[in-house]
């Protein structure tokens, strides 16, 4: 049931973030990255918003930190406590809000289930699980939200209330309209991502490579045993996490970002980064890939390796200004806010004649 029978033109509205990384993350985090972006711009819009994250976060927003600092970069064993402050001071909270808007997962939903308050959540994560279907069956009532068509397949029957492509401000990352001489690969490494693959092309096309990625805990054995032996190349550069402020300089002087993917990929962040820098994307056509590229036109999309280092030999055909101007077309921070912005009023909307009713 919901309080607020009549939102007006000015929103209060709570993000609810992951505690991992800050609000946006020092170093990698594509969430909280999105959610940065995403609150400050609805600040920005003229609405009242508050951000439930971890103290060490940077936000236009009113900030309630749960925590001093990100759970990852912290030591934190256990993350699943300060998650349930961060919910108990939402509950106190929650009077203040026309909206809450969650981004963290599965934990609130038990919760949320009884907020007298219009909430919705964002899924950001893989949902091809099979412990999430009995779930769903169950929270038939929760609110979700899709980042790509692709992610939903797994999940037809949840109670889907729109998809929203992430976006970035279009002065977060610098047009190169020159590219270099090398591919770049940023992400995680591990088995999903495929950073081999990423290795194998470049090195049948005779062209460097440069690896920004983080190692988690869970495979540091896959990172040793299969992939530093790789490194071991001339043509291999592996460089590590890298923040916000190198992105520009990484992606905007790559020849062609390579998104070797081997899993359903609920969208891939990097790829309208990478857009934005001009720089087109050699990727395998899984998850949502094909929502985000143009074959042809802001990259090349493959089904095997094969494909790809021929499609990676192509790259310079494509046009860098095209890519850019794609990511302005569909990719933007303005964008997306002012699509959740609907999604708050229409679901506001519906909970309230539901209630008239």
């Amino acid at each position: 049931m919901a309080r607020n029978t009549n939102i007006s033109t000015r929103l209060r509205i709570a993000q609810v973030a992951p505690l991992s990384e800050s609000v946006p993350p020092k170093l990698y985090g594509g969430t909280e990255r999105v959610v940065a972006y995403l609150t400050d711009e609805l600040v920005r819009q003229g609405h009242e918003v508050t951000l439930f994250a971890s103290g060490d976060s940077r936000t236009r927003a009113r900030l309630v930190p749960a925590c001093p600092d990100a759970l990852r970069l912290s030591g934190c064993r256990e993350y699943l406590a300060p998650h349930l402050v961060m919910l108990e001071q939402l509950v106190r909270h929650a009077q203040e809000f026309d909206v809450i808007h969650f981004h963290i997962g599965l934990a609130h939903y038990p919760l949320a289930r009884r907020l007298p308050i219009v909430h919705l959540t964002t899924l950001h994560g893989r949902l091809d699980l099979p412990e999430l279907v009995p779930l769903y069956q169950e929270y038939y009532d929760i609110p979700v939200v899709s980042i790509s068509q692709a992610q939903r397949g797994p999940l037809p029957h949840a109670r889907w209330i729109g998809t929203i492509h992430h976006g970035l401000p279009p002065d977060e990352l610098t047009f190169n309209d020159r590219g270099g001489e090398y591919f770049a690969f940023i992400g995680r490494i591990s088995p999903e991502k495929r950073v081999d693959r990423a290795i194998a092309i470049a090195k049948a096309c005779g062209c460097p490579v440069r690896i920004a990625a983080k190692v988690d805990p869970a495979d540091q054995v896959y990172f040793e045993c299969e992939i530093k032996p790789l490194l071991d190349d001339p043509l291999v550069e592996f460089i590590g996490e890298i923040g916000e402020g190198k992105k520009s300089d990484f992606l905007g002087r790559a020849r062609a970002l390579l998104f070797p993917i081997d899993w359903p990929e609920p969208f891939g962040l990097v790829m309208i980064e990478s857009l934005a820098c001009g720089t087109p994307v050699v990727a395998f056509r899984n998850g949502s890939v094909p929502e985000i590229l143009r074959e042809g036109v802001t990259g090349f999309m493959v089904d095997d390796t094969d494909q790809a280092i021929a499609a990676a030999r192509r790259v310079g055909e494509l046009s860098r200004h095209a890519c850019r101007r794609e990511f302005e077309r569909r990719f933007t921070v303005t964008q997306m806010a002012s699509a959740y912005t609907r999604l708050y009023r229409s679901l506001a909307s519906t909970t309230s004649s539901n209630l008239v009713a």
